[in-house]
C-alpha cells in the first residue's frame, strides 16, 4: 500500500513539475507575454470595479470592509483610472494575440493555452463588483419572487421590497421576468441558498453562469475543426474578447450560460447526435428564448445527414438518396416533439405557464441607436425637426413595428436560403441572430455574443476580424461601468470611434501610429509594416 501511495505521490509531483515547466516556457514566448498583459488588465478591471461598478444599494458590507472611499472623491478617480487602464490592457493583449495568431502559420495551434488564458482572465472578474449593468440584481430579485411563492411572470420585483429590489435598476422594478423556465429555476435555486444577500447572490450567480464559458471552450474548437477552420482563432474571437469577458463574466449576464449551451447544442447536432443536440438547444431556448432561433435550422442539418448516410450505403440511383416527404415529417416530429417536451417539463417545474412571453415586451423600454428601427426613428425626428416637431415615442413605435415585420420576413428568408449543407445551416443561424440584433426593438452590447459565438467557427477574412475588434472596443466605450450610456454624447462617441478604429487597425498593422519610429528613430522602421 505504501509503495503504491509513494508511486502516486511521485507521479503527481512529476506532473506538477512538467506543468510548471510548460507554463514557464509559455510565459517566455511572445504569446505568453501578451496573455500575461491581458491577465494584468483583468486584475485592474476588477480592482477598479470596487469604485466604478454597480455596488449594491442599502448594503453595509462595503462599509464594513472600509472600502467606501473607493467610490467617491479621489478614490473614485483612482478606481476609474484602474478600470479603464485595465480595459486598455485587455484590448491591447487581445489585439496582440490576434496579430500573433495571424502571423503564425505553424500547424501547432495554441488552442488549449488560449482556453486556459480565457479562464485565468475570467478568474478575477468572478469577484468584481457588477459592471456595466445591474441586471444581475434583477435576476436575483426575480428568483426571490419565485422562491417566495410569487409569480415573476405576472408580478414585478416591486411587490417584494428588500435589498435586491433596491439594488436593481428601478426601470425594471415593475416589469415581469422575460426569461425562460430553466433560468428562472436557477435563479430560484440561487436565492434559496443566498437569501437576500446581494453580494453573495452575485458571486453564486457567477458560479452558476460560468459553465457557459466552459461549454464554449469545449464546443468551439470541435465545431471549428469540423468546418476546417482554425480553432485557436475561434477561441480568440470569443473567449479572449474583452467585450465578452467584461460584460458576461464581470456583468454578469445570462448570455454567458446561454452562449455555451447554444454552441454546445449546435456542435452535438453537427456531430450527428441529433436528439441530444436538439435537447440541448431546447434547454438553451428555455434559458433565453433567443437561442430558439437556431432550432429550425437543425432540420436542414439532419436532412443533409440522412442524404449523406444513404449515399454512403450506396443508394446513389436517381431517387434512393433523395429526401422524401416522410423524412421531413419524421425529422420535424423529432425536433418539435423534443423541444416541446423539454419546454413543457421545465414549465411545469416552474409552475407559471408561458407568462415569460409577456416579459419579452418590456425590452421596448430600452432605447439606443444600436438597432435599425431605433436609429431610423432618431434620424426621422432629427431631419424633420426644422419643419415639424415629431415626438420620438410615436415615431419609434411605428419604426419598431415595421422592423418586426421585416425581421419576421428576414428570418423566414434566411431559413429557406441556408439549407443546402451543414455549413450553410450553421451560417444561417449566425445571420439569423445578427438579423435579430439589427431589427429587434432594442439591443445591448452583450447581446452580440448571440451571433458572434456562431460566426467564430467560420473563416473570417481580415476585414471581418478588424470589424469585430473595432466594434467590440466601441461597445466597451459607449457604455459605462456604472450602467451609464454615452451613446448620445457626441464627444464620447467620436473618441470611441477613433480608439476603436485604432484597435482594429492595430490588428493588421503593428504600431499604426508609428510611435516606435518617433521614439527610437529609423531603427524601428519595420514596426509599422503589415503583418
Amino acid at each position: 500500500m505504501s509503495t503504491a501511495t509513494s508511486t502516486q505521490s511521485t507521479d503527481v509531483r512529476a506532473r506538477l513539475t512538467r506543468t510548471r515547466a510548460s507554463v514557464s516556457t509559455f510565459c517566455r514566448t511572445d504569446l505568453g507575454r501578451q496573455v500575461l498583459l491581458g491577465i494584468a488588465g483583468s486584475l485592474l478591471v476588477t480592482a477598479g470595479s470596487f469604485g466604478v461598478g454597480d455596488v449594491p444599494r442599502n448594503e453595509t458590507t462595503v462599509q464594513t470592509m472600509h472600502l467606501t472611499w473607493l467610490y467617491f472623491g479621489h478614490g473614485k478617480t483612482l478606481s476609474s483610472i484602474a478600470f479603464w487602464l485595465g480595459v486598455a490592457l485587455m484590448v491591447i493583449s487581445w489585439v496582440q494575440v490576434g496579430r500573433t495568431l495571424h502571423a503564425d502559420t505553424s500547424s501547432d495551434r495554441p488552442t488549449r493555452a488560449l482556453g486556459w488564458a480565457s479562464l485565468i482572465q475570467s478568474a478575477p472578474l468572478m469577484i468584481a463588483v457588477p459592471l456595466y449593468s445591474r441586471d444581475v440584481y434583477a435576476y436575483l430579485a426575480q428568483g426571490a419572487l419565485l422562491r417566495d411563492g410569487f409569480n415573476p411572470y405576472s408580478d414585478g420585483p416591486v411587490v417584494r421590497p428588500g435589498p435586491l429590489l433596491d439594488s436593481m435598476a428601478q426601470v425594471w422594478a415593475t416589469t415581469t421576468a422575460p426569461y425562460g423556465p430553466a433560468f428562472m429555476s436557477l435563479t430560484r435555486a440561487v436565492t434559496t441558498v443566498t437569501g437576500d444577500q446581494a453580494i453573495i447572490g452575485v458571486l453564486v450567480m457567477r458560479v452558476v453562469l460560468i459553465p457557459g464559458l466552459l461549454l464554449t471552450l469545449w464546443a468551439l474548437p470541435r465545431l471549428a475543426r469540423h468546418f476546417g477552420t482554425d480553432p485557436a482563432v475561434a477561441i480568440w474571437v470569443i473567449a479572449l474578447n474583452p467585450l465578452v469577458l467584461i460584460h458576461l463574466v464581470g456583468g454578469p449576464h445570462v448570455e454567458l450560460l446561454m452562449m455555451g449551451v447554444l454552441i454546445a447544442g449546435i456542435t452535438l447536432v453537427v456531430q450527428r447526435h441529433h436528439v441530444a443536440g436538439v435537447s440541448v438547444l431546447a434547454l438553451a431556448a428555455s434559458i433565453k428564448i433567443t437561442a430558439g432561433i437556431a432550432i429550425p435550422f437543425v432540420l436542414w442539418i439532419w436532412l443533409v445527414h440522412i442524404r449523406e448516410d444513404r449515399s454512403t450505403r450506396g443508394e446513389t440511383d436517381g431517387t434512393a438518396a433523395r429526401i422524401r416527404p416522410a423524412d421531413v415529417a419524421g425529422v420535424l416530429a423529432w425536433i418539435i416533439g423534443l423541444s416541446a417536451a423539454i419546454f413543457g417539463v421545465l414549465t411545469l417545474l416552474v409552475g407559471h405557464g408561458f407568462g415569460w412571453l409577456l416579459g419579452l415586451t418590456w425590452a421596448a423600454k430600452i432605447i439606443n441607436w444600436l438597432t435599425i428601427p431605433t436609429a431610423m426613428a432618431h434620424l426621422t425626428t432629427f431631419v424633420s425637426s426644422p419643419f415639424v416637431s415629431l415626438p420620438l415615442l410615436p415615431v419609434l413605435e411605428i419604426a419598431r413595428s415595421i422592423g418586426s415585420v421585416v425581421l419576421a420576413l428576414t428570418l423566414v428568408g434566411l431559413w429557406v436560403r441556408f439549407r443546402r449543407s451543414e455549413r450553410d445551416a450553421v451560417k444561417g443561424m449566425a445571420w439569423a441572430m445578427f438579423a435579430v440584433l439589427l431589427l429587434e426593438p432594442s439591443t445591448l452590447p452583450w447581446y452580440y455574443t448571440w451571433a458572434l459565438v456562431i460566426a467564430a467557427v467560420f473563416t473570417i477574412d481580415r476585414r471581418g476580424l478588424v470589424a469585430i475588434v473595432a466594434f467590440s472596443v466601441f461597445l466597451l466605450q459607449v457604455f459605462g461601468p456604472s450602467d451609464d450610456i454615452f451613446m448620445y454624447e457626441i464627444t464620447d462617441v467620436l473618441v470611441a470611434v477613433v480608439l476603436s478604429a485604432l484597435a482594429g487597425w492595430s490588428l493588421v498593422r503593428r504600431d499604426p501610429l508609428r510611435i516606435r519610429r518617433l521614439t527610437r528613430g529609423g531603427s524601428a522602421e519595420a514596426a509599422d509594416r503589415p503583418t
